[in-house]
């Protein structure tokens, strides 16, 4: 049996520069990574198809994408620092609670200035 059959074989794009093989843990770091960094452009988007000339999509979708955003703000640090606790990569494991502390702070702002110490009409009660 030839050697060459015995050894799986290894795709070009799964070899990173320094030589080690990528597993489906740092592709999935990788993934989750790339959807917190998107996380502005969600939130932004609304705001965009305004300013192209697109209104309504403001108007009809621009609590969906905040509420999106703010979803994938908690969410994509969290569950990469699950992953990345899981299959033992403690670099990785440094960005995502980075990554929770920076989105921490939009995130406590709206909550505090948006629910907590919101203004109410005259004559209700909050």
């Amino acid at each position: 049996m030839s050697s060459s059959s015995v050894t799986p074989d290894r795709h070009p794009d799964d070899v990173t520069p320094d030589g080690r093989t990528t597993s489906g843990v740092d592709r999935l770091i990788t993934g989750l990574s790339w959807w917190w960094m998107a996380t502005p452009l969600i939130l932004l988007t609304p705001a965009i198809a305004h300013a192209m000339g697109f209104p309504e999509m403001r108007e009809e979708f621009g609590r969906i994408f905040g509420l999106a955003a703010l979803s994938s703000a908690v969410a994509a640090p969290a569950m990469g620092f699950v992953v990345a606790l899981v299959g033992p990569r403690r670099q990785a494991r440094r960005r995502f609670a980075i990554m929770g502390a920076v989105s921490s702070v939009p995130v406590l702002f709206f909550w505090a200035f948006g629910v907590l110490l919101a203004e109410c009409p005259d004559g209700y009660h909050c």
